[in-house]
């Protein structure tokens, strides 16, 4: 844990492709015509089909519990405000920093974004992580 340190950060593309929509929504079940219905999306406000938020925030997970902090990570809480539409076959940013460290409790707080590559944030967020990794 020592290894950890205030402003640290890794970032990761990702880009979500229909086909992905599509598995996703077979597994949980969420069939939202916004995210698979081409017609019924493009009548909504966005115009065309949304990735599902969750499966946004699950990169972040990917991002947590691989990269940063990584192995043994454990969350606690994860907030997110979703500002702008992510659309399927968009590639974003998604970016982890440690924001604090709380060395005695082993936990690492994090700021989440997910940012378009034109750098315009999409989904801005918190989490906190309890870390039982290697030290």
């Amino acid at each position: 844990m020592n290894n950890f340190y205030i402003g640290q950060e890794v970032s990761i593309e990702k880009e979500f492709v229909k086909s992905d929509v599509l598995a996703f929504s077979k597994i949980t079940g969420d069939v939202n015509p916004l995210h698979l219905d081409s017609n019924f999306a493009q009548k909504s406000r966005f115009g065309a089909p949304i990735v599902h938020g969750m499966f946004i925030a699950g990169v972040i997970s990917n991002v947590v519990g691989t990269r940063l902090p990584g192995k043994g990570s454990i969350y606690l809480e994860q907030n997110l405000r979703f500002l702008k539409p992510v659309y399927v076959g968009e590639s974003v940013i998604v970016r982890v920093k440690i924001i604090d460290i709380l060395w005695a409790k082993r936990i690492v707080c994090l700021e989440t974004n997910v940012y378009a590559k034109s750098m315009v944030c999409k989904i801005c967020g918190n989490a906190k992580i309890l870390y039982e990794g290697e030290s």
